[in-house]
């Protein structure tokens, strides 16, 4: 399978998670209005009456109850985690192939050959990868088990001669994990 059709296969897969992520927001927003709804008549009124604490009581019980609903319909790692899981996954076969074309000695006019980069350049490229690198949300006390990949761009602190740390901005070509 050619990685185009692996792309537009990823793509499709994404837009059908979006949709569910839209479904099950969808239906929670009417409580949650309600609720907020509720909220603003009180602090217009500036007093919390038995009706309202009531109706608020009944709308946080309705909303509690819809989100366990949710969370038994969505697998235990969820759909926004999955739709995550696709973008890195998308990202990844576009970097695979741009590095392959570099590799290759083929460039395109948006990504023209370069040995040095301005640091204005590179944070401009840092920050459009940044939009869609792999995010890891973990649970409290959790570590990420992510390991920089070749090609990846990242923000490094290094060492200077005179002993001082610097933080640069940097293009991985190689990572040991038996060094810091």
């Amino acid at each position: 399978m050619s990685a185009d059709t692996k792309i537009a296969e990823l793509l499709t897969e994404l837009h059908q998670l979006i949709k569910q992520t839209q479904e099950e927001r969808s239906r929670s927003e009417h409580n949650l209005l309600n609720i907020q709804k509720t909220h603003e008549r009180m602090q217009t009124e500036n007093k919390t009456s038995p009706y309202y604490r009531t109706k608020l009581r009944g709308l946080y019980t309705t909303a509690k109850a819809d989100a366990e609903a949710e969370c038994r319909r969505v697998p235990a790692h969820g759909i926004l985690r999955h739709a995550l899981d696709k973008i890195a996954e998308i990202k990844s076969l576009l970097e695979e192939r741009r590095i392959a074309a570099k590799m290759a000695g083929v460039y395109s006019d948006s990504d023209p050959p370069r040995k040095t980069m301005r640091r204005g350049v590179l944070m401009t490229l840092l920050q459009q990868s940044a939009m869609t690198l792999p995010l890891w949300i973990g649970k409290p006390g959790e570590s990420s088990d992510y390991v920089a990949k070749q090609g990846d761009k990242v923000a490094a602190r290094v060492k200077a001669v005179d002993g001082d740390e610097q933080w640069i901005l940097a293009e991985v070509v190689s990572y040991n994990h038996s060094t810091n």
